[in-house]
Protein backbone atom coordinates (compact mmCIF):
# COMPACT_ATOMS: atom_id res chain seq x y z
CA UNK A 1 0.00 0.00 0.00
CA UNK A 2 1.35 3.42 -0.75
CA UNK A 3 1.34 6.38 1.32
CA UNK A 4 0.77 9.86 0.96
CA UNK A 5 2.71 10.35 4.60
CA UNK A 6 6.50 11.16 5.02
CA UNK A 7 8.65 9.92 7.55
CA UNK A 8 7.65 12.86 9.33
CA UNK A 9 3.89 12.37 9.06
CA UNK A 10 3.76 8.44 9.93
CA UNK A 11 5.25 9.64 13.91
CA UNK A 12 2.73 12.41 13.31
CA UNK A 13 -0.06 10.03 12.61
CA UNK A 14 1.37 7.37 15.18
CA UNK A 15 1.45 9.77 18.24
CA UNK A 16 -1.64 11.89 17.32
CA UNK A 17 -3.73 8.41 17.88
CA UNK A 18 -1.72 7.79 20.80
CA UNK A 19 -2.65 11.24 22.32
CA UNK A 20 -6.12 10.51 21.06
CA UNK A 21 -6.32 7.74 22.39
CA UNK A 22 -4.83 9.25 25.53
CA UNK A 23 -7.00 12.30 25.80
CA UNK A 24 -10.23 9.70 25.48
CA UNK A 25 -9.61 7.52 27.85
CA UNK A 26 -8.89 10.05 30.96
CA UNK A 27 -12.37 11.71 29.60
CA UNK A 28 -14.44 8.60 30.03
CA UNK A 29 -12.97 7.46 33.49
CA UNK A 30 -14.32 8.63 36.46
CA UNK A 31 -11.23 9.51 38.18
CA UNK A 32 -10.76 13.06 38.25
CA UNK A 33 -11.78 14.21 41.37
CA UNK A 34 -10.73 11.89 44.62
CA UNK A 35 -12.56 11.71 48.20
CA UNK A 36 -14.27 9.77 50.61
CA UNK A 37 -17.81 9.19 52.12
CA UNK A 38 -18.89 7.37 54.61
CA UNK A 39 -15.92 5.66 55.17
CA UNK A 40 -15.58 4.54 51.39
CA UNK A 41 -13.09 6.10 48.03
CA UNK A 42 -15.45 8.26 45.77
CA UNK A 43 -14.17 9.60 42.71
CA UNK A 44 -16.00 11.80 39.66
CA UNK A 45 -15.39 12.82 36.46
CA UNK A 46 -17.17 14.79 34.25
CA UNK A 47 -20.53 12.77 33.70
CA UNK A 48 -19.42 9.84 35.31
CA UNK A 49 -18.52 8.24 39.20
CA UNK A 50 -17.51 5.72 41.42
CA UNK A 51 -19.23 4.76 45.10
CA UNK A 52 -22.04 6.99 45.96
CA UNK A 53 -24.75 6.93 48.54
CA UNK A 54 -28.13 5.78 48.52
CA UNK A 55 -31.53 5.68 51.26
CA UNK A 56 -31.20 2.10 51.91
CA UNK A 57 -35.28 1.52 52.53
CA UNK A 58 -34.95 -1.37 54.33
CA UNK A 59 -32.12 -0.71 56.89
CA UNK A 60 -33.89 3.24 56.86
CA UNK A 61 -30.12 4.40 56.33
CA UNK A 62 -27.75 5.36 54.07
CA UNK A 63 -25.30 2.97 52.27
CA UNK A 64 -22.69 3.25 49.61
CA UNK A 65 -23.21 1.70 46.07
CA UNK A 66 -19.52 0.64 45.04
CA UNK A 67 -19.40 0.58 41.72
CA UNK A 68 -18.98 3.22 38.97
CA UNK A 69 -21.49 4.17 36.41
CA UNK A 70 -22.87 7.26 34.35
CA UNK A 71 -25.63 9.65 36.21
CA UNK A 72 -28.69 9.08 35.46
CA UNK A 73 -29.26 11.77 33.27
CA UNK A 74 -27.52 14.93 31.29
CA UNK A 75 -29.17 16.98 34.17
CA UNK A 76 -28.33 14.19 37.12
CA UNK A 77 -24.97 15.94 36.62
CA UNK A 78 -24.19 17.49 39.79
CA UNK A 79 -23.26 21.32 38.76
CA UNK A 80 -23.62 23.07 35.54
CA UNK A 81 -20.02 23.56 34.98
CA UNK A 82 -19.60 19.44 34.92
CA UNK A 83 -22.04 19.59 31.91
CA UNK A 84 -20.50 22.29 29.63
CA UNK A 85 -17.10 20.40 30.65
CA UNK A 86 -18.88 17.57 29.41
CA UNK A 87 -19.55 18.73 26.32
CA UNK A 88 -16.58 20.38 25.59
CA UNK A 89 -14.44 18.19 26.64
CA UNK A 90 -16.39 15.48 24.27
CA UNK A 91 -15.97 17.38 21.08
CA UNK A 92 -12.33 18.20 21.68
CA UNK A 93 -11.75 14.10 21.75
CA UNK A 94 -14.12 13.84 19.12
CA UNK A 95 -11.83 16.15 17.47
CA UNK A 96 -8.98 14.49 18.26
CA UNK A 97 -10.12 11.40 17.25
CA UNK A 98 -11.36 12.77 13.65
CA UNK A 99 -7.70 13.98 12.94
CA UNK A 100 -5.89 11.14 14.25
CA UNK A 101 -8.13 8.35 12.47
CA UNK A 102 -7.49 10.22 9.22
CA UNK A 103 -4.20 10.78 9.52
CA UNK A 104 -3.63 6.74 10.06
CA UNK A 105 -5.52 6.10 7.01
CA UNK A 106 -3.22 8.50 5.40
CA UNK A 107 -0.52 6.11 6.25
CA UNK A 108 -2.21 3.65 3.94
CA UNK A 109 -3.84 5.53 1.41
CA UNK A 110 -1.79 7.41 -1.34
CA UNK A 111 -3.21 11.38 -2.12
CA UNK A 112 -5.26 11.18 1.21
CA UNK A 113 -3.21 14.00 3.12
CA UNK A 114 -1.55 16.37 1.09
CA UNK A 115 0.31 19.48 2.59
CA UNK A 116 -2.64 21.63 2.82
CA UNK A 117 -4.50 18.66 5.03
CA UNK A 118 -1.57 18.53 7.26
CA UNK A 119 -2.03 22.46 8.13
CA UNK A 120 -5.72 22.37 8.83
CA UNK A 121 -5.42 18.94 10.57
CA UNK A 122 -2.79 20.16 13.11
CA UNK A 123 -5.16 23.55 13.43
CA UNK A 124 -8.03 20.59 14.46
CA UNK A 125 -5.26 19.48 16.43
CA UNK A 126 -4.30 22.45 18.51
CA UNK A 127 -8.02 22.95 18.63
CA UNK A 128 -9.18 19.75 20.40
CA UNK A 129 -5.94 19.62 22.31
CA UNK A 130 -2.59 17.63 22.27
CA UNK A 131 -1.09 16.83 25.32
CA UNK A 132 -3.57 17.31 28.52
CA UNK A 133 -2.74 16.40 31.84
CA UNK A 134 -6.24 16.72 34.74
CA UNK A 135 -6.61 14.47 37.57
CA UNK A 136 -7.12 16.18 41.27
CA UNK A 137 -7.60 15.21 44.86
CA UNK A 138 -9.08 16.52 47.95
CA UNK A 139 -5.78 17.22 49.19
CA UNK A 140 -3.77 18.49 45.83
CA UNK A 141 -3.90 21.71 43.50
CA UNK A 142 -4.59 20.50 39.71
CA UNK A 143 -2.53 19.69 37.27
CA UNK A 144 -3.56 22.36 34.00
CA UNK A 145 -4.15 21.54 31.00
CA UNK A 146 -2.74 22.80 27.69
CA UNK A 147 -4.95 23.56 24.50
CA UNK A 148 -8.44 24.73 23.76
CA UNK A 149 -11.50 22.89 23.97
CA UNK A 150 -10.05 20.30 26.46
CA UNK A 151 -8.04 22.54 28.50
CA UNK A 152 -11.27 24.50 28.39
CA UNK A 153 -13.11 21.47 29.81
CA UNK A 154 -10.62 20.86 32.18
CA UNK A 155 -10.48 24.75 33.76
CA UNK A 156 -14.71 24.39 33.71
CA UNK A 157 -14.07 21.64 36.15
CA UNK A 158 -12.99 22.91 39.09
CA UNK A 159 -16.13 25.30 39.20
CA UNK A 160 -18.24 22.47 39.98
CA UNK A 161 -16.66 21.88 43.08
CA UNK A 162 -18.90 24.12 45.13
CA UNK A 163 -21.63 21.48 44.24
CA UNK A 164 -23.57 19.61 47.05
CA UNK A 165 -22.38 16.30 45.90
CA UNK A 166 -18.29 17.44 46.14
CA UNK A 167 -19.36 19.10 49.34
CA UNK A 168 -20.07 15.62 51.08
CA UNK A 169 -17.20 14.34 49.47
CA UNK A 170 -14.59 16.92 50.07
CA UNK A 171 -15.95 18.37 52.95
CA UNK A 172 -18.59 20.75 53.23
CA UNK A 173 -16.13 24.29 52.84
CA UNK A 174 -15.31 23.13 49.93
CA UNK A 175 -15.50 25.66 47.08
CA UNK A 176 -14.45 26.28 43.33
CA UNK A 177 -11.17 26.02 43.17
CA UNK A 178 -11.02 25.17 46.62
CA UNK A 179 -11.17 21.39 48.03
CA UNK A 180 -9.60 22.15 51.42
CA UNK A 181 -11.15 18.70 53.54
Amino acid sequence: MASSLTCTGVIWALLSFLCAATSCVGFFMPYWLWGSQLGKPVSFGTFRRCSYPVHDESRQMMVMVEECGRYASFQGIPSTEWRISTIVTGLGCGLLLLVALTALMGCCVSELISRTVGRVAGGIQFLGDIGTSSKWNCQRSPVPGRGLLIGAGCALYPLGWDSEEVRQTCGYISGQFDLVP
